[in-house]
């Protein structure tokens, strides 16, 4: 059996117990770092709101009356007190917060480089699965966690297991997320990649 399709299985106080046979569809896919990287830009542009906003001429407020005759002041000509040029006037070349970041990329591509992104994993042996949650205090989590030797890792939970939500996210180092929300981010961020038995049956459900 191919090493890299096996992950390790631990009980629920995180002693191993044997190992787990993992998809080829899903951990068995040959890595190709520009699709992954194509998916990781998609998430963080679409991820990005834009804040900084500046107003042009037309939008300041103040009139638009001009502001002396053109001729035989002594002056340079000018306009309206909200040109540019002057103090307190619009912003000719600000950022505006009407600016389209969104990257997009079809559905079978994202999936696919999310199976390169678990194959990746795989073929580190950083996948790991426990057969259950059953700690639902945080410090009983962390001792869960010390016996998989899990010091940096993301934990993929079925979205009603709220239980083990709350025992992980004081954790300061591991985090939990729903399997429904596998991304690029957190599964280059977080070294282990922690699956429940329920929940790594969950990704053919939801991905498929």
């Amino acid at each position: 059996m191919n090493m890299a399709l096996e992950a390790k299985l631990y009980t629920a106080d995180g002693k191993e117990s044997g190992t787990v046979k993992l998809d080829e569809a899903f951990f068995g896919r040959e890595v190709k770092l520009g699709l992954i990287h194509r998916l990781l830009l998609l998430q963080q542009a679409n991820a990005r709101v834009n804040v900084a906003h500046t107003l042009t001429r037309g939008e300041r407020r103040g009139s638009t009356r001009k502001l002396y005759k053109q001729k035989g002041t002594g002056h340079a000509r000018a306009g309206a007190s909200r040109s540019p040029v002057r103090k307190k006037g619009g912003v000719a070349f600000g950022p505006r917060n009407d600016r389209n970041f969104s990257l997009m990329m079809n559905k079978k591509e994202r999936r696919l480089a999310l199976c390169m992104l678990l194959s990746q994993k795989a073929s580190e042996m950083q996948v790991k699965i426990i057969e259950s949650f059953s700690a639902e205090k945080t410090k009983d989590v962390k001792s869960v966690f010390a016996n998989m030797e899990v010091v940096k890792g993301v934990v993929a939970l079925m979205p009603e297991n709220q239980a083990a939500f709350r025992a992980i996210r004081n954790l300061p180092t591991v985090k939990a997320i729903g399997v429904n929300y596998l991304n690029p981010h957190d599964l280059l961020k977080y070294d282990a990649l922690v699956f429940t038995k329920e929940s790594l049956a969950g990704l053919s459900e939801i991905y498929c």
